[in-house]
């Protein structure tokens, strides 16, 4: 594919992240919203049952338990501000099976949540040979820079304490959801529709039960993958929703952010 193609399709695909998600060139707020390992793992992730119903934590042990820059290597992690909040009455979808899915996306909590917080976690961009010619990039070099300077990966980490069993409830209603809606649906952001295609499985661990998949939209034809990863601690629950550029074009592997997973869980325990 030649490299304007890819950056066509690239950028088409990214639309559906562009309410939540930074890219790399793109800023950060210092404003809060509401308050504001290894995947190994069995498919569809890890499960432990909770013994108890959960005491949720105050918006102050939240904050504390929240990604802070420094806690994953190689990311740069930001609050997230007002232009990142999506309203519940915000998200629409033609499945409502499939609600919770696109609640997770967007980082919308579900009943029963007393405090929330988000951030923005982006790969710090990787440092690259300058001294390439014109020659080089005439040579099919330009599509291989296209490339690197936009696989970057942005997450959108989305943390909420609930009280009781509603943090339990809501990791098995999105998990239930994810697997009604396998074979897609659509949805409805601010305005916006967006086709997905398809709800995927993938691998993850952590937490005392956690869960990922890929979900793919589908824009006349160009598809670009998106990861999506609930992880549940007693009765906190975190929803990652990941997006990567470069992958849009279909020319890099995308991976499910299984580092920032990990230093969440870490945070949490």
């Amino acid at each position: 594919m030649r490299a304007t193609a890819v950056r066509r399709t690239a950028l088409a695909a990214s639309a559906a992240a562009l309410a939540l998600m930074v890219t790399a060139c793109g800023g950060s707020s210092d404003a809060d919203a509401k308050d504001g390992k290894d995947d190994k793992g069995a498919a569809g992730g890890s499960s432990s049952a909770p013994k108890a119903p959960a005491k949720a934590l105050t918006a102050a042990e939240l904050e504390k338990a929240t990604l802070a820059q420094g806690d994953v290597e190689g990311r740069k992690v930001t609050k997230a501000g007002p232009d990142d909040e999506v309203p519940a009455d915000g998200v629409t979808v033609d499945k409502k099976e499939c609600l919770p899915v696109a609640h997770a996306m967007y980082g919308v909590a579900q009943k029963g949540s007393v405090a929330t917080t988000k951030r923005k976690v982006i790969d710090e961009p990787k440092k690259t040979d300058g001294k390439k010619s014109l020659e080089d990039l005439a040579e099919g070099g330009a599509e291989d820079a296209f490339k690197d300077a936009f696989n970057l990966t942005s997450t959108f980490v989305a943390l909420n304490s609930y009280e009781g069993t509603a943090g339990p409830d809501a990791f098995a209603a999105l998990k239930k959801a994810a697997a009604d809606c396998a074979g897609g649906f659509t949805a409805t952001v601010a305005g916006t529709t967006t086709k997905f295609a398809s709800v995927t499985e993938e691998k993850v661990t952590g937490g005392d039960e956690s869960a990922a998949w890929t979900v793919t939209s589908d824009d006349g034809g160009d598809q670009a993958p998106f990861k999506l990863v609930a992880l549940r601690k007693e009765g906190s629950v975190a929803t990652f929703f990941a997006f990567n550029l470069a992958a849009a074009g279909g020319g890099v592997k995308f991976e499910v952010p299984t580092e920032v997973v990990a230093a969440q869980d870490k945070k949490l325990a």
